[in-house]
């Protein structure tokens, strides 16, 4: 289906971590698609949902440390899924599985996930989904409850359903992604994936063998402590969605509520980590 958005092109000095941050910022203000350019960031939200005050509340760009500018234009009828055609080519990841679209052939691998991206972030081409879907590769996730938070397109669900997880939740805070994530389940044939639109706080009273959460740096530290309370002892914590100078504060975190690093990937500075309790 064609849609009429608005396309924001966002200069941004220093690059890192400030495209990070404006990205998650903006995604809770509303936009829904992201591509990083050599200099900042190309974000696009639907012309129906925008208004002109629409990044009043969008504190990096008030903060001192970065400098952002920004212009922004309408863009008429782009059909998303013919630009995701054009653009998405299948993952191999460790020679056991692909991420493919539906339009992509067949291949033979022991794992094989098809996802309908749309504007949905987790298509296995970035560096943290691809390093976490190593993490889920080696490790053992038969028979145990797995969380997918800030689950995008429920690819580390479907994965770990795959590897034999008995019961999955995978959690969202934005809605296209809750809609795209059902979709995907619905198109691997899982049957032991529940999917729920919200946040952290939806956790209370839940306990997992497993947590996946794969989102970015502040949002997993605020949350770490409920990350920890919702873990069943020797559970496991698989964090990414930051860069290899915040490990150092992401361990610290998990060391003051009872959990151990036990090790972490690393793809073009971008970091995934496992720990245990």
């Amino acid at each position: 289906m064609s849609q009429i958005y608005l396309g924001y092109d966002f200069k941004v000095t220093p690059l890192q971590p400030g495209t990070e941050i404006l990205i998650a910022e903006l995604g809770y203000a509303g936009f829904e698609s992201f591509v990083e350019t050599e200099d900042g960031v190309t974000a696009y939200i639907q012309k129906e949902e925008w208004n002109a005050a629409i990044l009043e509340n969008i504190n990096i760009l008030q903060s001192e440390e970065f400098k952002i500018t920004h212009t922004f234009s309408e863009i008429e009828q782009i059909n998303w899924n013919a630009e995701w055609e054009k653009n998405f080519d299948p993952i191999e990841v460790a020679g056991k599985c692909t991420v493919r679209a539906p339009f992509h052939p067949v291949k033979n691998f022991e794992y094989e996930i098809v996802i309908e991206p749309k504007m949905s972030f987790g298509t296995g081409h970035h560096e943290t989904t691809f390093m976490m879907l190593q993490f889920i590769l080696e490790n053992n996730f038969e028979g145990k409850s797995v969380l997918d938070m800030g689950c995008g397109t429920a690819v580390l669900a479907i994965l770990a359903e795959m590897r034999g997880a008995s019961k999955l939740d995978a959690i969202d805070i934005d809605e296209w992604c809750f809609e795209n994530s059902a979709e995907n389940i619905e198109r691997n044939n899982c049957k032991n994936i529940s999917v729920y639109l919200g946040d952290a706080s939806l956790l209370s009273g839940r306990k997992y063998d497993v947590i996946i959460a794969n989102i970015n740096r502040n949002i997993l530290l605020n949350d770490m402590q409920t990350y920890c309370r919702s873990l069943n002892d020797n559970g496991a914590l698989y964090l990414s969605g930051f860069y290899k100078e915040d490990l150092p504060i992401i361990t610290e975190s998990c060391n003051n509520l009872g959990l151990s690093f036990v090790e972490n990937k690393e793809k073009n500075k971008w970091v995934a980590a496992k720990f245990t309790n």
